[in-house]
């Protein structure tokens, strides 16, 4: 077989498309703008704003092997999926659909392993998610006839290097290729987990998706393990402190709302009716430090930053709620706060944010001590 990963197709990139929640696309627009800027790669972003995905175009062309270094897709806050362009959005007539996208794919040496056809998570991507499914399985035997994907089928849908094909609208296609370790490995960028039929609320699936997200799964293990303490602000009624627990984490969960029983018979829970803006551990420092309070971003942004500075806590998984206005702008400086004052204490550190799939209006911020992982 193939060896995929000495494997590089030396395609021409117009620029990149992200996928990212509905009514974000200025967002991920700014996001785009102000990130290439720093790169210093011109081009211009281009959204609809009720859109479920932004794009940005290079004045001049790239490589897929350059751009690809320049451009990561973990510091990108508002990117549920990061795609290279290979082509200008191609109109579908509707008389041979297969064939308009088949024509404008470029050739490589050899053929791409996955290719995935998707829309937007939006209404019209929903009305388009029928006619995705039944377009993908003609289109995938026409790339495998003209040597353009593999012919061996894959368990997972995204694998390898992988074309994709976002069906914008009903006549029009965005065409790209993703890379790995440089995407996000689900159909969409969208992570769909099962709610536990234990679990206190809804919100357990933000920490989970947080922890799949950010921390790599060989490290999970090592990362939450039993004897480890955390502190879980905002925590009623135990969304987040049920993800710690099953890990085997003893938690101290703060609010003065109320814990679920089922939770605190675990003995693995102690409750305490404290402002989670005044509670310090009674105990020493904690492994972690996890917080859904709905609050100002700015002030949950300093109360993250005093607890990580006084060694109160080694790791700390947050949710920064986004402001009505220029939510970009703030985020921006919420985390430029959060580098810099752990940068100047001389703290070694790693940090992502995520505006994740099972959020709403707040991004999550994973900042982890190094020498941890």
């Amino acid at each position: 077989m193939t060896n995929t990963k000495a494997f590089f197709p030396d395609f021409e990139i117009i620029g990149v498309l992200c996928y990212c929640r509905q009514g974000y696309a200025g967002q991920m627009s700014d996001e785009l703008s102000a990130y290439f800027a720093q790169s210093a790669i011109p081009g211009y972003p281009k959204f609809t704003k009720s859109a479920g995905f932004a794009c940005f175009y290079f004045r001049q062309s790239q490589t897929l092997k350059t751009i690809s270094k320049q451009v990561q897709f973990t510091e990108l806050m508002f990117a549920r999926q990061l795609v290279f362009l290979v082509a200008h959005p191609v109109h579908l007539s509707g008389e041979d659909r297969v064939s308009e996208v088949v024509s404008v794919l470029p050739e490589s040496e050899q053929a791409l392993q996955t290719c995935v056809v998707e829309v937007p998570d939006t209404e019209e991507g929903k009305h388009l998610s029928k006619f995705s499914r039944k377009f993908a399985v003609p289109l995938r035997q026409a790339m495998r006839d003209k040597g353009l994907l593999y012919r061996r089928k894959f368990n997972k849908p995204i694998t390898g290097l992988c074309w994709h094909i976002l069906l914008s609208q009903n006549d029009k296609a965005l065409l790209g290729i993703s890379l790995p370790h440089n995407r996000s490995d689900h159909e969409q960028g969208i992570h769909r987990l099962k709610m536990p039929q234990d679990a206190p609320s809804r919100s357990t699936l933000k920490l989970e998706e947080a922890i799949y997200t950010f921390i790599p799964k060989s490290d999970q293990a090592d990362l939450f393990r039993e004897g480890y303490r955390a502190v879980d602000l905002g925590a009623c009624p135990g969304g987040w402190t049920y993800q710690l627990v099953k890990r085997g984490v003893q938690v101290a969960a703060i609010d003065n709302g109320k814990m679920q029983a089922q939770l605190m018979a675990t003995g693995l829970v102690e409750y305490y009716a404290v402002d989670g803006f005044k509670y310090r551990p009674l105990h020493g420092s904690v492994q972690w430090l996890v917080c859904d309070m709905i609050e100002q971003p700015q002030r949950v942004t300093n109360l993250m930053l005093d607890w990580l500075l006084v060694g109160d806590a080694r790791h700390a998984i947050f949710n920064l709620k986004l402001p009505m206005q220029n939510r970009y702008a703030t985020m921006t400086e919420c985390l430029n706060l959060l580098r810099y004052g752990l940068k100047d204490a001389g703290i070694s550190f790693s940090l992502q944010a995520k505006h994740l799939y099972h959020n709403r209006d707040e991004v999550t911020v994973c900042i982890l001590r190094s020498g941890d992982l």
